[in-house]
């Protein structure tokens, strides 16, 4: 049989296609399907889900879970550092050598003079810090009002019912002279800590959480500072953190124990703590104590008002005290230490005396709560 030159090429196209449909089909068998994960809408503005933290206050009427597992999942431990990727740098003889780089230690230092006033003026040259007894070379300075992540965290139980009107006000007072680029987020805790209220920076929605209150139920202090801390480390937008921790009495209820919360707060560039015992007969001994070493391990304060008027004027000072506040780092001499690494900061200034620094107490090297 002849072929003519239409029924040549026809032939050609069809051996063509064929071929590249085996091709394809031998190309599809050795490729592993492509996984896919189902969407999840976007989280509604100024609000990101947390597994720590429950979201909203229960109204008023409902019942707090009896069992606090069941709704508030224990915070992660402390996240470790990333591995640090080695330098690579040529020597004088043109062969390249690795220098391992090590992790800068943040501390966020306060300075007050003899009578506490805040010392502001400060260089680089006043400061000293020592590592257990070791003077360490600072390798960055700052002195600024830096934006922080802020939580608020505040006692709900039943205790609280004739403080908050009070308590939310100074709250709010605080927020409106604090730096207006700070992120906020507000955590209601009784028995269990509720976020009210995500980061954000608008003050009416601040205030709104502020207002989502149930009182009632017991006091699980120590759970709720750890899940705020952790829930700090979803905002890496911002270094420097602090929490503000307000109540009227003794944990009670938490599953953590103080010198457990202490441990998770005192990770490099963890947050700093400030806490308000109101004193009445539910703020013990011990109560106070727990809030003492829970903001002086961190580089903070506790007040302890006689009185509710005084709320107000604490919040103020607690603002001025994040918006004065020094940023000094330096590099650990062993990346390899993992033991905890006790810090003392000295000042000097003329003019002054006696110069008194406040930051953190010390740190875990490789964990941070960033």
């Amino acid at each position: 049989m002849r072929f003519g030159p239409t029924s040549v090429l026809r032939s050609a196209v069809w051996i063509l296609t064929m071929a590249l449909a085996l091709s394809a089909s031998t190309f599809a068998q050795n490729v592993p399907p492509a996984q896919t994960t189902p969407s999840t809408p976007p989280p509604a503005t100024g609000q990101t889900s947390d597994a720590n933290l429950p979201q909203s206050t229960p109204p008023p009427g409902a019942q707090e879970p009896a069992d606090q597992d069941s709704t508030v999942q224990q915070p992660a431990a402390a996240e470790q550092e990333p591995a640090s990727a080695p330098d690579t740098s040529a020597n004088d003889s043109g062969r390249f050598v690795f220098k391992k780089q090590v992790q800068e230690v943040v501390l966020h230092a306060t300075v007050v003079d003899d009578s506490g006033r805040l010392v502001t003026s400060l260089d680089r040259s006043a400061f000293n810090v020592f590592v257990n007894g070791v003077s360490e070379p600072i390798t960055s300075f700052r002195r600024e009002d830096a934006p922080v992540a802020m939580g608020i965290v505040i006692d709900n139980s039943g205790s609280m019912r004739d403080k908050r009107e009070k308590v939310n006000q100074a709250v709010l007072n605080l927020i409106r002279v604090s730096n207006p680029q700070d992120e906020i987020f507000v955590v209601n805790f009784s028995q269990t800590p509720y976020l009210d209220q995500d980061f954000t920076s608008d003050v009416n929605l601040l205030q709104a959480a502020l207002h989502q209150v149930s009182t009632r139920g017991n006091t699980a202090l120590y759970d709720a500072v750890v899940a705020s801390a952790v829930h700090l480390r979803n905002n890496p937008r911002l270094d420097k953190k602090v929490l503000l921790v307000i109540t009227d009495g003794r944990d009670n209820m938490s599953q953590e124990t103080l010198q457990e919360a202490i441990r998770k707060l005192q990770p490099n560039h963890g947050a700093t703590v400030y806490a308000i015992g109101l004193t009445d007969d539910g703020l013990t001994r011990d109560g106070r104590d727990a809030l003492q070493n829970l903001a002086s391990s961190t580089g903070g304060v506790a007040f302890f008002p006689q009185s509710l008027n005084e709320v107000d004027d604490i919040t103020r000072t607690v603002a001025r005290d994040i918006r004065s506040q020094y940023t000094l780092a330096f590099k650990p001499r062993s990346s390899a230490q993992k033991a905890y690494q006790s810090i003392r900061v000295e000042a000097k200034g003329s003019g002054h005396s006696r110069l008194t620094v406040r930051t953190r107490s010390g740190y875990y090297p490789g964990e941070t709560v960033r």
